[in-house]
């Protein structure tokens, strides 16, 4: 496996998990970006390092969050997770954009800038997955 001889990085990502959704996604004051994803699923190691590029690349302009699937049932219930990985672009605390298929770096670049300067009025309060259940 020629992938795992590759120098370990350390990430900008963010690891979300069910209990930080709210401080690190609905308030954040940038616009955020998520992957679903899993450890053991094949097209999750083929994206993960590129999030984990995007995340370096676009550290300060977009948050880029990592949502393992296995580990925060409770978000991917909330977002009715079918398929990994899922991609989501978050600005203002609202869902502008999701996707379940594996997107070439380039064309994320490309969707991130269109995500830095669109227009999204800020989100009223309402049901996330933080506060619709107890803790």
């Amino acid at each position: 496996m020629l992938w795992n001889k590759k120098k370990e990085t350390i990430s900008d990502a963010v690891v979300i998990t069910d209990h930080n959704f709210k401080e690190f996604v609905t308030d954040s004051d940038i616009p955020v970006f998520l992957d679903f994803w899993a450890p053991w699923y094949g097209p999750c190691k083929i994206i993960g390092p590129i999030i984990d590029e995007l995340a370096t690349d676009f550290k300060g302009r977009v948050m880029i969050g990592k949502v393992n699937v296995d580990q925060n049932p409770h978000l991917s219930q909330f977002f009715k997770i079918k398929s990994i990985p899922t991609l989501m672009f978050v600005k203002n605390g609202r869902l502008v954009e999701r996707m379940s298929q594996l997107i070439p770096k380039p064309n994320l670049e490309e969707m991130l800038n269109d995500l830095i300067d669109l227009d999204v009025p800020p989100r009223e309060m309402a049901e996330t997955p933080s506060n619709s259940e107890e803790e």
